[in-house]
């Protein structure tokens, strides 16, 4: 873990990926770089187009490839989408590349946090959110455990909590200074 320059944030939808990536990337004075952003910035287009138009698996393979060029970068901070780390591929550019830090949240914190976005394609469906999010939380949950060299809990913290949360466990492991 000590040669590790990046931080990759990995978790389900709603567990602030995005939003403490961003604080985090502020508090280390480093870039910040968002997947599915640079998804949209590339294709010109929003996920869920992405998702309509070339489905799951087209969008996984153009995720795997900008992952693996972001991974390649020196002293970022990447939040990753929640499916992700379904390609095993990708699973091995986080974990070779960078310190993966799992957000872990609560189903409920989950629903509460997404419950209005309509940019989250996995989500536009007739059955209870509940029951999608629970059916990926069984699939992904031990995919982000497994890659995790953190795990934090997300449900009653803000952002900056969080990043200061990381930020504390990274120095007591004597890691933070490679940002220096």
């Amino acid at each position: 873990m000590a040669d590790k320059r990046n931080i990759f944030l990995v978790g389900p939808m709603g567990a602030g990926k995005s939003t403490i990536g961003r604080q985090l990337a502020q508090q280390l004075n480093v870039e910040f770089y968002d997947s599915d952003q640079e998804i949209e910035r590339r294709t010109g287009a929003d996920i869920g187009w992405v998702f309509d138009v070339e489905g799951e698996v087209g969008f996984r393979k153009r995720e795997e490839k900008i992952i693996s060029e972001l991974t390649e970068r020196q002293g970022i901070i990447l939040a990753t989408g929640g499916g992700c780390i379904t390609s095993p591929q990708t699973r091995k550019c986080l974990s070779a590349r960078g310190i993966v830090v799992y957000l872990e949240t609560t189903i409920e914190k989950q629903i509460s946090r997404t419950q209005r976005d309509k940019k989250r394609p996995l989500l536009q469906v007739d059955s209870p959110v509940n029951e999608v999010l629970e059916k990926l939380a069984k699939k992904r949950n031990p995919l982000y455990q497994e890659i995790a060299d953190l795990i934090i809990r997300t449900d009653d913290q803000n952002a900056k909590a969080v990043a200061n949360q990381i930020i504390q466990i990274l120095d007591k492991k004597s890691l933070h200074c490679m940002w220096m």
